[in-house]
């Protein structure tokens, strides 16, 4: 008599075999790669302190490369050239930095005497302010006694508390250590960068992906050099016609070169910059100006040049090369905010142009420089 074949138990069946390998479902892979994402924006925001200095000296490595290489065909060694344009550019920055310092500072120590007289040119404005504020004091008050009195105290627990004044005494230390941090893996990834990359290149398996790599490397290199030297340019201009602007309706020319410098500072980071400058000069006519046209003058002057800056002048410079969607550059402009502050909107757009660099050149990332663009 034939035997039945006895049917495996499931937990036998359902076994894998030593040194098979397990497949994922494809569904499940959209669960890792998010779950992957997550985990890499969280190390990303945890490591903020250490990572964006070191972006920081990185990209202006980036940018010092270019330079140093001329420097490099007069026979100079790589160290004395790194020298030269790493620390010559900080010296400059400073030069430039101790003639605004007198003028800020004057701006700061007459800010509370200034935001008092704006008060009354916006009476009719603080009054309906106030009322509305009282009105919303009566109803709270009105509830807290319902309750038997359990409400918070205003008059006590809310009382704002002034500017801790040591907080930013005890930080100064710490932002001067950052900064020379920043100074010196500049001038390091100048110097030994080029080695590690070559190092790292050779490390590669295929001498396709080696040229592809050196290829992508030298492009990041010389374009965002280019790109970044180009809007530096650009800011200037604009800098120095706000300052002649400022300096033609009666503004004193260390107020004029001071709000001057502010702007064209703020429009490296686009459409977030010139809407604060927009609002930091508002500021500025009311603080200078009593007529209402003088008042509205020095922020529209701004707004326009702005707005002829980054719709004509610039796309004509960089042509249609670095165009990039602007609900994209907003957005990831928001998010490197988020992540990182001011420092992540001051990388943002560098970084978002590496990546399209990038994109342009490496197989299956096509579709992403056509999305950003």
């Amino acid at each position: 008599m034939d035997e039945l074949p006895v049917p495996l138990p499931a937990t036998a069946a359902s076994e894998p075999r030593q040194g098979a390998v397990v497949v994922l479902p494809t569904a499940h892979w959209g669960s890792v790669h998010l779950l992957a994402l997550i985990v890499f924006i969280g190390g990303c925001w945890a490591a903020r302190e250490l990572l964006v200095p070191i972006l920081i000296a990185l990209f202006l490595s980036l940018i010092a490369n270019p330079l140093v290489s001329r420097l490099r065909k007069l026979h100079l060694p790589r160290w004395i050239a790194a020298f030269f344009v790493v620390f010559g550019g900080v010296a400059i920055a400073l030069t430039l930095a101790s003639q605004l310092v007198a003028p800020a500072t004057e701006w700061v120590q007459n800010a509370p005497n200034e935001l008092r007289q704006i008060a009354p040119k916006f009476k009719s404005v603080i009054r309906k302010v106030d009322e509305a504020n009282k009105a919303a004091a009566s109803i709270v008050s009105a509830a807290g006694a319902g309750q038997g009195g359990t409400g918070h105290n205003a008059a006590g627990q809310d009382k704002p508390k002034p500017p801790n004044l040591w907080g930013l005494v005890w930080a100064t230390p710490r932002i001067l250590a950052v900064v020379g941090a920043i100074i010196l893996l500049s001038y390091f990834f100048v110097v030994y960068g080029v080695d590690l990359q070559r190092q790292a290149i050779a490390l590669l398996p295929d001498r396709q992906q080696k040229k592809l790599t050196a290829d992508i490397l030298q492009t990041i290199e010389t374009e965002l050099s280019r790109y970044v030297l180009t809007i530096s340019i650009i800011n200037a201009v604009l800098a120095g016609l706000v300052t002649l602007a400022l300096w033609w309706l009666g503004l004193s020319l260390g107020d004029a070169l001071l709000w001057g410098a502010i702007g064209g500072l703020l429009n490296f980071a686009p459409y977030v910059g010139p809407v604060i400058g927009v609002i930091a000069l508002s500021l500025v006519g009311l603080v200078a100006f009593d007529q209402p046209m003088q008042i509205l003058t020095p922020p529209l002057i701004y707004l326009g040049l702005q707005l002829f800056e980054s719709e004509v002048f610039t796309p004509i410079i960089l042509g249609r090369r670095w165009s990039i969607s602007p609900l994209i550059v907003l957005l990831w402009l928001l998010f490197c905010g988020w992540l990182w502050g001011v420092a992540g909107v001051l990388l943002a757009v560098p970084m978002l142009v590496c990546f399209k660099i990038v994109a342009e050149r490496v197989e299956g990332l096509h579709g992403w420089s056509k999305v950003i663009a």
